[in-house]
């Protein structure tokens, strides 16, 4: 039986208004190409449905993206029945996943499922904005005392987004428990902790999607 990953992707398409977000095309087409290219059964899902919008930033022409983006076209509503029949749930960053990732009772509903039921979850950049809210049946954020990255309050302040932000991402994990490493600006650094993989950054995409099979292969 292959394996079996949830993605689910952000909706939410502006900061200010004359600043567009939405979903940043390497951290969602990274690691797709990667759990297709083990051979695993992905779903793509987002928080509305329908058509994702990407981060006008991170549109690139690349060739070997291609079959990731059409899965963009029209997505699934992410729905409560996704809890079931998974083994990993991954989600991608763009800074629209802080404006609609952790206030979606759905979502925080399919993570404490997966949570409770040890499957692996990833998140890379600020797709760990889904975590902030999470927790386990118990009322326990999922975070506490877990090794955790996302993308740094540096980070953000060095895009000087840090002032539109509902809250910084960092700095909130903290508040939440989490044992929050990171390395430099921009370096690739993603951490496991059990079956909670993080990445720091969109240039961590592929190291967290490989520590996500790791995760899902042990």
């Amino acid at each position: 039986m292959s394996k079996k990953v949830l993605m689910v992707v952000t909706n939410h398409t502006t900061i200010t208004d004359d600043h567009k977000t939405g979903l940043w095309l390497e951290e969602f087409a990274v690691p797709y190409n990667v759990f297709k290219e083990k051979g695993y059964d992905v779903k793509v899902t987002s928080i509305d449905g329908g058509e994702v919008a990407l981060d006008p930033n991170s549109i690139e022409d690349r060739p070997e993206w291609k079959d990731a983006e059409a899965e963009l076209k029209d997505t699934q509503k992410l729905s409560q029945d996704d809890a079931e029949g998974f083994n990993a749930i991954f989600l991608p960053g763009g800074h629209g996943t802080m404006f609609d990732f952790p206030d979606s009772e759905t979502l925080q509903y399919v993570l404490q499922r997966f949570a409770d039921e040890e499957k692996v979850i990833g998140s890379v950049c600020h797709g760990p904005s889904a975590l902030v809210n999470a927790t386990d049946r118990s009322g326990t954020p999922i975070v506490t005392g877990k090794k955790v990255t996302a993308f740094t309050d540096s980070e953000e302040k060095e895009m000087q987004l840090d002032m539109h932000m509902p809250f910084l991402l960092e700095t909130k994990l903290r508040e939440k428990g989490a044992n929050f490493e990171s390395d430099e600006n921009w370096q690739d650094f993603s951490v496991r902790d059990g079956n909670l993989v993080t990445g720091q950054n969109p240039q961590s995409s592929r190291s967290t999607a490989e520590k996500v099979v790791e995760a899902l292969e042990n």
